[in-house]
């Protein structure tokens, strides 16, 4: 006996949802470009997965990650939203939707005022089955999280350049040397003769603030080019190793690890007269640290007046 066979189509939903994709970079370099192209394709497999699903549009951004640049296409979605254009944005994730909190939260609370719902495939997220406070908090912590991560990869590529000797930081101009056509430190005559004279001031018994005066008196500009010298100025020369030759590199207190360059640019200060320094600022200071690691102030006080009293007795 003949069987019979009947062809049962597809339910297709009668109500279908339109969706639109918003994907986004921050530059329009060849690996970002490739990363652009990675989130729409991805995205474009993810919405037609669904049935109900009908993707209308693709809003596609290679904008800066900065808050204040304009985003065309963000905006352009924005509008499209308000004309009911859509129903569902789907994006790879809360990184790639805003740049910052406040802007994803408020950008979340627009559209949901027009019933539009956000989905982020990453973090397996809708905004539509999430109260506000909750999803404030998520977003807080998933951008904290992010924040660390980005921090510490920073940190990485800079220690990896740092150990191969090839970080920009070695050569950074600061004040008493300039940068040659190769970006080399060389030094700046003028500017060094004022450093000179800051270590010798202070080795003569000078306070920083007696400096400051002797400075403004022979009428030396500032690392600013201001007439007025800071402390934070002077402390930044007396403490600056670079003066010597050598770079000391993420060194974050006295008690971290660091690395040390040597011989990177010319001299300006011996290593004598700069260590020698560094022991009068600490036989100076007023600042005692108790067994414990805490801080404080002595009640005595450093005065380059009776520092020269005592030179003069001696």
């Amino acid at each position: 006996m003949e069987k019979k066979v009947e062809i049962i189509p597809a339910s297709i939903p009668k109500v279908q949802k339109k969706v639109v994709i918003y994907a986004r970079v921050s530059t329009a370099h060849g690996e970002q470009l490739e990363s652009l192209f990675a989130q729409i394709s991805g995205l474009t497999r993810y919405v037609s997965m669904v049935s109900s699903w009908r993707l209308v549009d693709i809003y596609i951004e290679t904008q800066s990650a900065k808050a204040k640049s304009p985003r065309k296409e963000f905006t352009r979605m924005l509008k499209d939203a308000e004309s009911k254009s859509f129903d569902i944005v789907v994006t790879k994730n809360i990184s790639r939707f805003g740049r910052d909190t406040v802007e994803v939260l408020e950008s979340l609370r627009e559209l949901r005022k027009l019933n539009i719902r956000v989905l982020f495939e990453q973090e397996n997220l809708d905004s539509g089955e999430i109260d506000n406070e909750l999803m404030i908090s998520i977003i807080e912590s998933i951008a904290q999280a992010e924040n660390e991560s980005r921090s510490e990869n920073i940190k990485w590529g800079i220690q990896k350049s740092v150990a191969s000797g090839k970080s920009n930081l070695m050569n950074r101009k600061f004040y008493g040397y300039d940068n040659d056509e190769n970006g080399d430190l060389v030094i700046n005559e003028e500017q060094a003769a004022v450093v000179k004279r800051v270590f010798n001031f202070y080795m003569g018994g000078m306070s920083v603030v007696g400096i400051i005066r002797k400075l403004q008196e022979l009428g030396f500009k500032s690392p600013t080019g201001k007439g007025r010298w800071s402390k934070g100025s002077i402390d930044n020369i007396l403490t600056n190793r670079k003066y010597t030759g050598d770079v000391e590199l993420l060194k974050e207190d006295e008690n971290s690890g660091y690395y040390l360059v040597e011989d990177n640019n010319p001299v300006i200060i011996s290593e004598e007269i700069f260590n020698a320094v560094q022991k009068l600022r600490k036989d100076r200071s007023n600042v005692v640290i108790d067994e414990y690691g805490n801080k404080t102030r002595s009640h005595k006080k450093y005065s380059s007046k009776k520092s020269a009293e005592f030179n003069e007795n001696r």
